[in-house]
């Protein structure tokens, strides 16, 4: 069965679009919400205003279905290497080391092509100083190695990875909101910059509980929200990720950088509707009470493979260079590593096995899009889903599945009608399809 082009073959194919311009390589920042739903952005109808995204999107390309991992580990090891992250083994959150040492990540991929690179925020591919991102690619790190932290005291939950605050993996103590402290590291190092490329990798923690805001932003949540618990808070934390994404794109301006660098806003998953005072996490007086995270119209949330899980509010913004609008194409979080190395004009001395592929040219409408499945592994491969076309498969418990469930998404995009009995040909054909897809499942694991 003829499946799909390879991925490395297609990207290492194309001409970058530096290469084929004669311009000089684009700086990349890419800015990823932590929890962030389809909704709960001003938008897509969110009650929280969201002015500097709104201000964004106007001169912007929105992807309206992109997509990423249903958890936070997973979908940050897709982005930085380009490949499903159950190569890895990964499918839920993880403290150990998720990659191999020898692993071809995007930021040292954009090292050997002249970048400088920096993370500043949640990393959560192995939550130890010996693990951390300047191991992977990184010139400069700071943040939580770890996950979701308190916004005050920056502490993971209990137990040995709690204390993960740091710089270039030198674990320290701070005071401040931790959605302050990123912003403020993000846009010092931006202004530090000399003239070579850079990428740069904003991973907030913001919306992920638990959730306690300044009264600086609860005092501006609007008065239609009456609930004075969670919901206030919930809708501060979204305003302030807005400002910070807005500080992020000033200093760019500020420091003549804008026109030439490509930007992304995304989301690692789904929202979730926990109970904010997770008591897993060292008491700061938390209030009580389920996160409002709203991924409507979709159909489930963070950590499930229906659409409120794995499809986010994204938008890439590169002055000059995208034309403002939508596109409607279904992209995947492991294509970003290959078009980010096209246009940088990065060459792969060997195959790195992506999955995803150059997506540059459907962005730009140049060249008709490739046919490109998409492939998710769900928490602990209980759950698998491919999408093909307008299809979506979702199988439970294993390949095979117990359950089997397929949707039309032009049709069905909130997933309301399993047409797997009376589309059991279809059925046949995609089961067939996510095999050939899974089988490199665990290729990667770390065993080193």
């Amino acid at each position: 069965m003829k499946l799909l082009i390879p991925a490395a073959a297609v990207v290492l194919g194309l001409l970058s679009l530096a290469a084929q311009a004669g311009e000089k390589q684009p700086n990349f920042v890419f800015i990823m919400a932590d929890d962030l739903g389809w909704a709960d952005v001003a938008f897509h109808g969110g009650n929280a205003p969201t002015p500097n995204l709104d201000r964004l999107l106007a001169s912007s390309l929105e992807l309206t279905q992109h997509y990423v991992a249903p958890l936070c580990s997973p979908t940050r090891a897709g982005l930085l290497t380009g490949r499903h992250w159950s190569r890895f083994g990964i499918t839920s959150p993880t403290n150990e080391r998720a990659l191999a040492w020898d692993t071809v990540t995007l930021p040292l991929a954009l090292q050997s092509v002249g970048y400088d690179t920096c993370l500043t925020g949640k990393w959560h591919l192995g939550s130890s100083p010996e693990c951390g991102p300047n191991h992977f690619g990184f010139k400069h790190s700071y943040g939580s190695l770890a996950g979701g932290v308190g916004p005050w005291n920056h502490r993971y939950k209990k137990g040995p990875y709690s204390v993960t605050w740091h710089r270039n993996e030198t674990l320290l103590v701070e005071s401040g909101h931790v959605t302050d402290l990123l912003t403020r590291e993000a846009v010092r190092w931006i202004r530090d910059r000399d003239e070579r490329p850079f990428f740069l990798y904003v991973p907030f923690t913001a919306v992920h509980l638990p959730i306690k805001e300044p009264e600086e932003w609860l005092s501006r949540v609007p008065a239609t929200i009456e609930d004075q618990g969670v919901a206030r808070e919930y809708a501060a934390s979204v305003m302030h990720l807005d400002a910070a994404v807005g500080e992020i794109v000033s200093a760019l301006e500020q420091s003549g950088k804008r026109d030439n660098t490509l930007l992304v806003f995304t989301s690692d998953n789904g929202s979730s509707n926990a109970e904010n005072n997770d008591t897993r996490y060292p008491d700061d007086v938390y209030l009580t009470g389920k996160l409002t995270g709203n991924n409507a119209p979709f159909r489930g949330g963070k950590g499930q493979l229906y659409e409120g899980g794995i499809r986010v509010p994204t938008i890439i913004s590169w002055p000059g260079k995208l034309k403002a609008g939508r596109c409607d194409v279904p992209l995947h979080i492991t294509d970003w590593m290959p078009t980010f190395c096209s246009l940088a004009s990065y060459a792969a001395k060997k195959d790195l096995k992506w999955d995803g592929i150059n997506i540059w040219p459907t962005l730009t409408n140049s060249l008709p899009r490739i046919s490109h499945p998409l492939y998710w592994a769900g928490p602990d491969f209980r759950s698998r889903a491919l999408r093909d076309g307008d299809w979506k498969l979702i199988t439970h418990q294993g390949l095979d599945g117990k359950q089997i469930e397929l949707f039309n998404l032009r049709d069905d995009p909130e997933e309301t009608n399993n047409l797997s009995v009376v589309e059991a040909e279809q059925v046949g054909v995609l089961k067939a399809k996510m095999a050939m897809i899974a089988h490199s499942d665990g290729d990667a694991v770390v065993t080193d």
